[in-house]
């Protein structure tokens, strides 16, 4: 079902959200850099030009420029906790020109620091591990259950710790020993969060995805895990899949409702060896799942956009499990989880959705395009 009418779809973010917009039939422009292959994409109509140097003021700026020149008000889609942060930064004037599904500032907040979500969870009685704050300027904490992970309290716009080397999500510790041999090299990360490592690898984490209309009703929903990431250990996704799993699913509904979530949410889970769930975080943004979770029957990201104009909603399943997605860099991330090179170009050849490589939009391959560019392309 093509969903087509005069509002553009602004994305701020990659082919994992132009590529389910475009394929409902919405056009699209997306903020890009330079070298951004996004920008050729067949599903892209403008490019709003970013620059490497462009600080907060300068892309707001560009942004609302570019929304005075369109006949109605764009919707806005944003992919990672840096342009949610910017959004809540300049909200009131965004709000002014762009259709934005946002939640209250209080509850972004909440969500997105891990102290603040550990209260919020202890608050709800919800199922996460045993968590605790910590300073590193202080003495270890010794006194809670081993092993232990650390986490920073907020990931920095590249998704990594602000000043420790290290580019995974989090460090394990499996003793006070060797936290004691860790804990000097922490000093300057000031507060951080410890939490008890539920046991297993990154295949683990499962996850629920849905959007909840302002009445409440969840609009749609699917449910995935992860396949590979890069590193092996707390690194970023590299390849997953689209599953129906039933219990992931019912708790991630209690969960939007004890939090009285609406909108777009990501629920991780991390499943321990008896098959409990335990609740790692919750994301209130659009992320690089709706690309298999549309090809999978559920186009979160339209369902968002057809709301926000007041046009039909595009039909939501059943879900079809076992669509899978991988980025380029799973290439790497095959090899450091061992996986032969065979193996992993079968895995590949038969992925439905590569992050930023489809056949039917050379342009984005190719990094050029191979038609002339519309007259309503722009650099703004």
């Amino acid at each position: 079902m093509a969903l087509r009418n005069g509002a553009l779809a602004v994305v701020l973010g990659d082919m994992n959200l132009v590529r389910p917009l475009g394929l409902a039939g919405i056009r699209c422009a997306v903020v890009a850099r330079p070298r951004d292959r996004t920008r050729f994409s067949r599903f892209v109509h403008e490019v709003l030009d970013r620059d490497p140097a462009d600080d907060d003021t300068d892309v707001v700026e560009r942004l609302e420029r570019f929304a005075d020149r369109q006949d109605e008000p764009p919707v806005l889609i944003y992919q990672n906790d840096e342009h949610l942060r910017l959004l809540l930064r300049h909200r009131e004037r965004l709000e002014r020109r762009f259709r934005i599904d946002l939640l209250p500032d209080d509850t972004v907040d909440a969500l997105l620091d891990k102290g603040r979500f550990a209260q919020l969870a202890r608050r709800h009685d919800l199922p996460v591990p045993a968590t605790e704050i910590v300073d590193t300027g202080g003495a270890p904490p010794e006194h809670l259950p081993f092993p232990l992970v650390l986490k920073p309290m907020s990931r920095g716009p590249a998704g990594r710790w602000t000043r420790s080397a290290t580019i995974a999500k989090a460090i394990s510790v499996e003793d006070p020993a060797a936290l004691r041999i860790l804990w000097e090299g922490l000093a300057d990360e000031g507060v951080l969060l410890a939490q008890h490592l539920v046991p297993g690898d990154e295949t683990r984490i499962e996850s629920y995805h849905a959007y909840v209309d302002p009445a409440g009703d969840t609009a749609g929903e699917f449910t995935g895990r992860k396949i590979r990431t890069l590193p092996r250990e707390y690194g970023f996704t590299t390849a997953a899949e689209i599953t129906d799993a039933d219990d992931v699913r019912h708790l991630g509904r209690e969960i939007v409702q004890a939090l009285g979530l609406t909108g777009v949410v990501k629920i991780d889970f991390k499943r321990d060896p008896s098959g409990t769930l335990f609740l790692l975080e919750v994301n209130p943004r659009f992320n690089l799942w709706h690309h298999p979770g549309a090809l999978a029957g559920v186009n979160l990201p339209a369902m968002v956009w057809a709301d926000l104009t007041g046009s039909p909603r595009p039909p939501a399943g059943p879900v079809r499990a076992g669509v899978r997605w991988c980025s380029l860099d799973d290439r790497r991330a095959a090899k450091e989880w061992g996986v032969p090179a065979w193996r992993w170009v079968w895995f590949f050849l038969r992925c439905e959705a590569v992050s930023s490589l489809a056949i039917d939009d050379p342009g984005v391959v190719l990094g050029r395009n191979r038609r002339p560019r519309p007259r309503e392309w722009s650099s703004v």
